[in-house]
């Protein structure tokens, strides 16, 4: 259960973010999870109250907003963009592999507009801290 140590991270990065940003209270963490990460979503919002230190009284009653990204790749032939829809395989494993190793979509898939395999990930990997919102010190928003 990787979701656990993802949201550990978020949460300490939202902390720092705040901390330059001059933010003493934390009111919202704006997540966005990449498609190819292959985590629960469910879990992975579940995972982030949970691993909210108690001592910390700036992340007192903060909220949590998630969305997934969903993954574009760009053909590096022909310049067409497609999601993962549109480039479907037959592979069972092809989504748990792609996950592990992102590289490996073209061992997969192909682009549906020239067939070629040689194609950039351009979103939907990895988890994204999309922005801290909170109120400074001095009771601003931030």
């Amino acid at each position: 259960m990787h979701e656990f140590a993802l949201a550990d991270a978020v949460v300490k990065t939202a902390l720092r973010a705040a901390e330059e940003a001059g933010i003493a209270r934390i009111e919202r963490i704006v997540v966005s999870v990449g498609e190819l990460q292959r985590i629960r979503s469910d879990l992975f919002e579940y995972s982030l109250t949970q691993v909210l230190p108690g001592d910390v009284p700036a992340l007192a009653g903060v909220e949590f907003s998630v969305t997934v990204e969903p993954v574009v790749f760009r053909c590096r032939l022909c310049g067409r963009e497609f999601g993962r829809d549109e480039a479907d395989t037959d592979e069972p494993d092809a989504l748990e592999a792609m996950h592990m190793i992102p590289e490996l979509s073209h061992a997969f898939l192909r682009c549906p507009g020239c067939d070629s395999p040689d194609f950039d990930i351009v979103a939907g990997r990895g988890i994204t801290l999309q922005r801290v919102e909170g109120s400074g010190a001095d009771g601003q928003d931030g």
